[in-house]
C-alpha cells in the first residue's frame, strides 16, 4: 500500500488528531486525495466537478491557519465533496439533470457553508440520480457512479457518488440527501457509514428539492465516529429553512461509547424478515448474525409489531411523486425533453395522484408515526436490515432499482425519524450488506451509541475493496 493510499485510508478522526498535532499537512492530505481522484474516478464516475485549484487553495489556507494555532475543530483540513444537489457558489450544481446542466448558484447552502466555516477541503461535486430519484439512467448524459466492491455493480442511489467516493478513498467523508433511503442505501451498498438525522435537525436551504415534506441532509463516512463529527458541524436550527428544528444539538462525541448494557432493541420481524420472495435470504442471515452480536454485546432484543409498516410504502411513494411533479412541474410542460427518460416518466406519475389520495398519504403517515412512537415507548431502538437486496448489477437501460423490492428505509423518511446504516457483512458473493438503526426523534445519541458499539466490536471498517491501493 502506498502512502498516498495510507493518507487516503485515514479515517476523519485520526487525520484530525494528525493535522491538530502538526504530524500532516492539509496540502498533503488533498493532493493525496485529488491524485488518488485522478487515478482512479475514471472507470468509477463518482465525480461530476472535480475542483483541485479551488481545494489546494483552501488546503493552504487551512495550513496556514493550523501553523497560527488557529484550529477551528476536527474537521479542520479533511478534504470533502457534495452531493450535486448541494448548492455552491460560483461552481455549477446541475441534480445530475441536462435541465440545469449549466445552473452556478450564487449562495452556499446553509450545510455547504457550515462545513466551509469548519474548515474542511471541498474536493468537487459528486454523481447522482437524476434530481435524486429512482436508479441509473444512461439516457440524461451524465456520469452513472460505479461500486468499489465491483464496479458491475451499482453503488446505491441516489447518492451513488457518495457512496462510491466515500468507499474508493477519493474523499475522508461526504454529503448525501435522503427523501426515501438515498442516504443509508449507498451507504449499506457501499460498506460505509450514512445517517439520516431527524428530520429539521439538518438544514436544507440551498440543497435541490425532490421532496419538501420527506427529503433529508446527512454525512456519508468510513466510521460512525466520523459522521458524528460531520453531523455535529452541520445540524442546528437555520432562519432560512422554516423547516429546520430549533431543538438543541447535543455533543455527538458523547455517544461514541461500546456500551449497549441493557439498550432494548425491537425488531419488527412480520415486515424487514418477512418470508418474502423479493427479500435476499443472503442478507438477512448477515443481518441475523449483527443481531446476534447486538445480543451478546448486552442488548436486549424485542419483537415488536407496526402494522402499517405494510402501507408505508405506498404513502410514501404517493407523498414523494406528488411534490416532485409539483417543483418541476414548469419544466417538464416546457422542456420535457431535458429529462432523462426515467425520472420524466415518474415525475408525470406524480401529476396523476389526486388530492385525495395526497391526504390519505399523509393520514398513514401519521398513523405510523403514531405506532412508531408507542413501540418507542418500550425499546430504546429498532434494528432491521438497511435494504431488502444486495446491490443490482448495472444493465445498460434506465432502472428504478426500488420498483419490485419493499423499501426498508423509507419508513423513516416518512416518520421523519433518525435512522443510520452501518456495515455488517458480506453476500458470498462479496457484495455489501448494511445493518440500519432507528431511534426516536432527535434522540441521533442512542442511534450513535448502538452504532458505534457494533462497529467496534466487528471492525469492518478495516476492510477496504480490493484492487484500489
Amino acid at each position: 500500500m502506498s502512502d498516498a493510499t495510507d493518507l487516503c485510508y485515514l479515517s476523519i478522526g485520526e487525520a484530525a488528531e494528525l493535522l491538530h498535532e502538526g504530524e500532516l499537512s492539509p496540502v498533503e492530505l488533498t493532493r493525496a486525495f485529488l491524485d488518488r481522484i485522478e487515478l482512479l474516478d475514471g472507470p468509477l464516475q463518482a465525480y461530476i466537478t472535480v475542483m483541485s485549484d479551488s481545494a489546494l487553495s483552501d488546503a493552504r489556507k487551512a495550513e496556514a491557519e493550523l501553523l497560527r494555532g488557529e484550529y477551528r475543530g476536527p474537521l479542520h483540513g479533511i478534504p470533502i465533496a457534495l452531493k450535486d444537489l448541494y448548492d455552491t457558489k460560483g461552481v455549477r450544481t446541475t441534480g445530475s439533470s441536462k435541465v440545469l446542466a449549466n445552473r452556478v448558484p450564487t449562495v452556499d447552502a446553509t450545510t455547504t457553508a457550515r462545513l466551509a466555516e469548519a474548515g474542511t477541503i471541498l474536493l468537487g461535486k459528486l454523481a447522482m440520480h437524476e434530481f435524486a430519484l429512482g436508479g441509473p439512467d444512461p439516457s440524461n448524459g451524465f456520469p452513472l457512479a460505479r461500486n468499489p466492491w465491483n464496479t458491475e455493480y451499482i453503488p446505491g442511489g441516489s447518492s451513488s457518488g457518495s457512496g462510491a467516493a466515500t468507499a474508493a478513498g477519493l474523499a475522508m467523508g461526504t454529503l448525501g440527501s435522503c427523501t426515501g433511503g438515498s442516504i443509508r442505501g449507498p451507504a449499506s451498498h457501499c460498506s460505509v457509514v450514512g445517517i439520516k438525522a431527524t428530520y429539521g435537525r439538518v438544514s436544507r436551504f440551498g440543497v435541490l428539492p425532490l421532496s419538501w415534506t420527506l427529503d433529508h441532509c446527512g454525512p456519508l463516512t468510513w466510521t460512525v465516529e466520523d459522521s458524528a463529527l460531520m453531523l455535529q458541524a452541520i445540524a442546528g436550527y437555520d432562519p432560512k429553512d422554516p423547516t429546520s428544528s430549533c431543538a438543541p444539538v447535543p455533543d455527538y462525541s458523547e455517544s461514541l461509547v461500546e456500551d449497549i448494557s441493557g439498550m432494548t432493541v425491537g425488531v419488527p420481524r412480520h415486515f424487514f424478515f418477512a418470508d418474502d420472495e423479493s427479500i435476499d435470504k443472503d442478507v438477512l442471515a448477515q443481518v441475523e448474525s449483527a443481531l446476534e452480536t447486538l445480543e451478546e454485546l448486552g442488548a436486549v432484543l424485542v419483537d415488536v409489531d407496526v402494522p402499517l409498516l405494510a402501507h408505508a410504502g405506498a404513502a410514501q411513494q404517493t407523498i414523494m411523486l406528488s411534490e416532485a411533479f409539483a417543483y418541476h412541474r414548469n419544466n417538464l410542460v416546457k422542456r420535457p425533453e431535458l429529462f432523462g427518460d426515467m425520472v420524466r416518466a415518474r415525475f408525470r406519475m406524480g401529476g396523476l395522484y389526486s388530492g385525495a389520495d395526497y391526504v390519505q398519504a399523509q393520514r398513514v403517515r401519521k398513523a405510523l408515526k403514531n405506532e412508531f412512537a408507542s413501540v418507542l415507548q418500550t425499546v430504546d431502538v429498532i434494528a432491521s436490515p438497511t435494504m431488502s437486496n444486495p446491490p443490482t448489477r448495472f444493465n445498460g437501460t434506465s432502472t428504478w432499482t426500488t420498483a419490485h423490492v419493499p423499501s426498508f428505509t423509507g419508513p423513516y423518511n416518512l416518520t421523519g425519524m433518525p435512522a443510520i446504516s452501518v456495515p455488517c457483512g458480506f453476500t458470498p458473493a462479496g457484495l455489501p450488506v448494511g445493518l440500519q438503526i432507528a431511534g426516536k426523534p432527535f434522540d441521533e445519541p442512542s442511534v450513535f451509541r448502538a452504532a458505534y458499539t457494533y462497529e467496534q466490536s466487528v471492525r469492518l471498517f478495516e476492510r477496504r475493496p480490493p484492487g484500489l491501493d
